[in-house]
């Protein structure tokens, strides 16, 4: 037997155990194990019935992802859960940790289940741009109904054990001890005399969406919108609908056919990338796994607008009481209004019950008394975002708080080192840069000064994850990663449309390669000012021989802030969100493209999406040469979670890779060409696409 699954018998009943650390992951030592084990049991007269769990934490997260970049190797998923489902003995599944993708698809193949209360299961593959590829497409539409599979399927999201127990995914919970719990349960199953329950054989939950089969259409309008430009979801509806209309054995050929087909696509590539990505960014190569943290028992956020009151609820919703300090009753009535009635919205949309929401109010405490601080681990600026503004108030937080306390700034563009300056404690100094609204977006920028301690990253880093965030950690630079790359693709949009393009034009490219929204309307959501004010800070250091253009300004100038006036770059009618377009920016962009001698043109699609795109590529070069960015990943994990750049095509720098990186580079030195000095190919880049390589080499030997 492989060395990691093992058979002994407990009393009448056979227990194979997956020990495959830390996930129990099913590669081909597992897959050939559980066989072995299989056959272990059914030749062991002494065993009545068979139980399958695993060791350590988990039952089994699926699939060893890295296997899918070669041929897989034989025993096949597939044919080791139809050699378990064929068993003669009774086979029961105990579940535990997890039980995801292909680890869910043995547990359907057994005969019952079993799970504690704590297990979660389900199926993620659509998030890895994948349908579950070993019956799971087929049996659980046999268990709990098309429709309920569709929506399970296609989500990609976990069950709570209690969820899946009351729909009959799971037979039976259990308290306690899993392994004897699962004993007795398959003790008194023979006992009773049970039938061996296989899935494949059962087909009476199909006779619904038999009788209407509507269904898969009008699930796939249903999930239109928020699927747009995704194939795996849509594939799950052609997989669950083939249990429906064909026989087992043909509709778990079909789920192979495209499994196979999402698996070949450039989306899968993508989504496993962002998948290792995401993973990779927690690793810093200074500050080890087992730095020492300080622990975060209660916060303070300074700031009680926008941002102030979304991190007051992220600190809440994660069970850490928070003080909001304001400088007026005013201000501060307003915030916690905000905050109160962002929480009764998701009561009202059934994703809080009113009583969490209280318990979760109960846990923000608003305050005009500075001296509050001095009680809170860490604490958060969120003021506006002028150096003298923060550094008068981290001076202040210097004075008031506690020695060992973190001082954390919320700057989305400022010098962290500066900031620290105004304080004793530089090496607890930490930017923490969340992105609006705090509450929603998962995306957290953590920003290293020259002087932050490692044990504050780790602190700031294991807070994260209490948060909920996906974090990546940067280096201290004017916008860090993300805004520092962004600067580029707003700067080319505006050029485009002084050109010849329409904020409209160039909003609909963006929207068709997957974004959610174009760069002019987000402007408009986020508010003009906004740019308006770091803009006018930097003014003074702007240097005169680089084109720049005026329209946004001008539009700030006349008031236009965007949704929030109802006017910006587009038009907005009273009380409604739908953009445009507006005959007074079209004659602004006019006046400005002839104030600076540029004769309007015809803008291509093609073009308007390299002009915005390639930049974010470029400057990204530059940030990973610089070491502002410790990887490509971590640079596409930036704009995945914080800016909206489409997960289905993994980030700019991997986007980039698929293109090639020759292409890319020529193109940019065509434009260097064209408009200049802005244009500049990152020498990093040049080098890569000079060797034949792509980011994806960056840092290899």
């Amino acid at each position: 037997m492989s060395n990691l699954v093992s058979y002994e018998r407990e009393r009448t009943i056979g227990v194979i155990t997956v020990d495959n650390p830390p996930l129990n992951a099913l590669s081909v030592g597992v897959r050939q194990g559980l066989l072995d084990g299989l056959a272990h049991g059914l030749r062991d007269a002494g065993a009545r019935a068979l139980v399958i769990m695993g060791a350590g934490r988990t039952f089994s997260a699926g699939a060893d992802i890295r296997e899918f970049d070669r041929p897989l190797a034989p025993p096949d998923l597939n044919d080791v859960i139809g050699r378990i489902e064929a068993s003669p003995k009774l086979v029961v599944a105990a579940l535990h940790g997890t039980a995801l993708g292909g680890g869910l698809e043995v547990a359907l193949g057994c005969h019952y289940r079993c799970a504690l209360r704590s297990t979660r299961v389900g199926f993620p593959e659509v998030t890895l741009g994948l349908v579950p590829g070993a019956g799971g497409t087929q049996r659980l539409p046999r268990l709990v109904g098309a429709e309920l599979a569709l929506r399970i399927i296609a989500s990609g999201e976990p069950m709570p054990a209690e969820r899946a127990h009351s729909l009959g995914r799971i037979d039976e919970l259990i308290d306690g001890d899993l392994r004897g719990g699962a004993i007795a349960l398959a003790e008194r199953l023979v006992a009773e005399g049970r039938p061996l329950r296989r899935l494949s054989a059962i087909d009476d939950k199909l006779e619904a969406a038999r009788r209407d089969p509507g269904i898969f259409d009008r699930f796939r309008q249903e999930i239109e919108r928020q699927a747009r430009g995704y194939l795996a979801p849509f594939k799950c509806i052609e997989a669950v609908r083939a249990a429906v209309t064909l026989p087992f054995a043909e509709g778990l050929r079909r789920e192979r056919e495209l499994f196979l087909e999402c698996l070949a696509s450039p989306q899968s590539r993508a989504q496993i990338h962002a998948f290792f990505a995401e993973r990779e960014a927690t690793k810093i190569p200074d500050v080890p796994r087992d730095t020492p943290t300080r622990p975060i028992g209660t916060a303070a956020v300074i700031g009680a607008g926008t941002m102030g009151g979304g991190i007051a609820m992220t600190f809440a919703n994660a069970g850490i009481p928070v003080a909001v300090v304001e400088a007026s009753e005013e201000a501060l009535d307003r915030g916690l209004a905000v905050v109160r009635k962002n929480y009764a919205a998701t009561v009202e949309k059934g994703r809080l019950t009113p009583a969490e929401m209280e318990r979760r109010l109960a846990l923000i405490r608003g305050t005009l008394a500075w001296e509050t601080v001095a009680d809170a681990d860490i604490v958060v600026e969120a003021v506006f975002e002028e150096m003298a503004v923060k550094q008068e108030v981290f001076g202040r937080l210097d004075r008031l708080c506690q020695p060992t306390a973190i001082l954390a700034t919320n700057t989305s563009t400022l010098d962290v080192d500066r900031i620290a300056q105004a304080t004793s404690r530089p090496g607890q100094v930490i930017g923490t840069h969340f992105f609006s609204p705090a509450n929603v977006m998962r995306l957290l920028e953590l920003v290293r000064g020259a002087r932050t301690s490692t044990e504050t990253i780790a602190t700031a880093a294991a807070l994260a994850g209490r948060l909920g965030k996906v974090w990546v950690l940067a280096g201290n630079c004017d916008g860090f990663i993300g805004n520092r790359m962004l600067a580029g693709y707003f700067r080319e949009a505006a050029f485009l449309v002084e050109e010849g393009a329409t904020p409209e034009q160039v909003d609909r490219v963006l929207y068709d390669f997957g974004f959610a929204m174009g760069p002019f309307a987000v402007s408009d959501l986020a508010g003009l000012d906004v740019g308006w004010r770091i803009r006018k800070g930097k003014a003074a250091a702007r240097s005169t021989d680089l084109r720049y253009s005026p329209v946004a300004d001008w539009l700030c100038e006349r008031g236009r802030f965007g949704q929030k006036t109802g006017a910006g770059w587009y038009r907005y009618e009273p009380g409604g969100r739908t953009p445009r377009p507006d005959p007074e920016v079209a004659a602004l962009i006019a006046e400005s493209a002839r104030a600076q001698g540029i004769r309007r043109r015809e803008v291509g699609d093609e073009e308007v999406l390299t002009r915005c795109l390639y930049p974010l590529v470029n400057e990204g070069a530059r940030l990973l040469a610089e070491g502002i960015a410790l990887r490509p990943g971590d640079i596409d994990v930036v704009y995945l979670h914080g800016y909206g750049f489409p997960r289905y095509r993994g980030g700019p720098m991997h986007w980039a890779d698929t293109l090639g990186l020759k292409r890319v580079s020529d193109e940019i030195a065509r434009y260097h060409r064209v408009h200049g000095r802005l244009w500049e190919p990152a020498p990093l880049l040049r080098q890569l696409a000079e060797q034949g390589k792509g980011f994806r080499d960056f840092g290899r030997a």
